[in-house]
């Protein structure tokens, strides 16, 4: 069988066109990813900025001022130079759990901003479940947490990896029973419906004032996830060093510092778009030129996408103004509120959100 040589040609060209298309659907694919990441890191390195320059208004002194304009670059040259530290590890320690416990939490809490919807038809993943693979995915960080306290052979350390489970799934139920309230009144669990829901019935229609004690409970609850004062037991310094992060040092101890902002972030972005509608603004005379320019398709995604910033970052503010305003409680004290009181107000919230429903059909 004679096989002509133009024919062999045509073959390996169409194998190649065929490998250059699989190429270019996979880096398609990876774009949206990077964008994000590059979006995520932008924002926590503002997070940090501003956390600096408001706890220096609170406390009456010079925040951060001479790395760049404003000294926003600060938290640039404070990560360029962890990352360049030297990673020290703890000769009897368990070197494997020791250096796998901050990647775990931090690609743990990135996962979960693919469900976000940033603005209209502007998000990465629209799960059917994106709300429950928020909570699956943010439960596995704290089991970072204590790899990395039982690998560090250090007892603040491995108190601190304690700590942090205790609190974690202390005040996961609540967060979890007051997410099903929203599921139950949008009769979704995705994160785009749950928006579109709110948006149907204008400013009045937010689920912050269809679930008041519900939103009390869920900024109350991510505020212990997040472990920020006055729910730091974690890493609380006064008793335990440091906690987990005693025996870190270099990018490893950066990551956990990049991690607790993103969970922070995170945490701001669900609390808008559970509760204050995401993207959509609806607040009088303030919302027409907003409108205005969404039905003439000018900007569309970046209106949006300023409109979901702009809530988030107020909540951010409310973050940070209570760590440097509240004093931190006690362990008792803490598990005590998780326990006793915010898991069974989320409980009555559940039930009284699921009789209305039953009595509306």
């Amino acid at each position: 069988m004679i096989i002509d040589t133009t024919e062999v040609q045509d073959i390996n060209s169409f194998s190649g066109l065929e490998s250059f298309k699989e190429v270019y659907g996979i880096l398609w694919i990876l774009v949206p990813i990077l964008i994000l990441v590059l979006g995520i890191t932008i924002s926590v390195l503002a997070i940090v900025w501003l956390e600096r320059e408001i706890s220096a208004g609170i406390q009456q002194r010079i925040g951060p001022e001479y790395a760049g304009p404003f000294g926003i670059l600060q938290a640039l040259a404070d990560g360029t130079k962890l990352l360049f530290k030297e990673n020290l590890i703890p000769s009897r320690g368990d070197i494997r759990l020791f250096s796998i416990g901050p990647s775990i939490s931090v690609i743990s809490i990135l996962i979960s901003y693919s469900v976000i919807p940033f603005g209209y038809n502007f998000v990465l993943s629209d799960f059917n479940i994106g709300v429950f693979l928020w909570i699956a995915v943010s439960s596995i960080a704290p089991i970072g947490l204590l790899m990395s306290g039982y690998g560090s052979n250090n007892k603040y350390s491995f108190l601190g990896g304690l700590r942090a489970a205790a609190q974690s799934i202390s005040y996961e139920i609540p967060l979890t029973l007051c997410v099903l309230s929203i599921s139950l009144l949008s009769n979704s669990l995705s994160t785009v419906d749950i928006v579109d829901a709110q948006s149907k019935y204008g400013f009045w229609g937010w689920n912050l004032w269809r679930q008041p004690m519900g939103f009390i409970v869920f900024l109350i609850s991510s505020l212990a996830e997040c472990e920020r004062l006055p729910f730091d037991l974690p890493e609380a310094e006064e008793e335990l060093v440091a906690g987990y992060q005693t025996e870190y040092s270099g990018i490893r101890f950066g990551l956990f510092y990049v991690a607790s902002y993103l969970n922070l972030f995170i945490s701001s972005l669900f609390v808008t778009v559970l509760y204050l509608g995401g993207s959509n603004i609806s607040i009088p005379y303030i919302s027409e030129f907003f409108e205005i320019n969404k039905r003439y398709g000018v900007f569309r995604t970046t209106i949006d996408l300023f409109i979901t910033l702009a809530k988030t970052y107020f909540f951010l503010f409310v973050s940070i103004i209570t760590r440097w305003s509240l004093p931190r409680l006690r362990m008792d004290q803490l598990l005590n509120l998780g326990w006793k009181f915010l898991l069974p107000i989320s409980l009555g919230n559940l039930l009284l959100t699921t009789s209305s429903q039953l009595f509306s059909l």
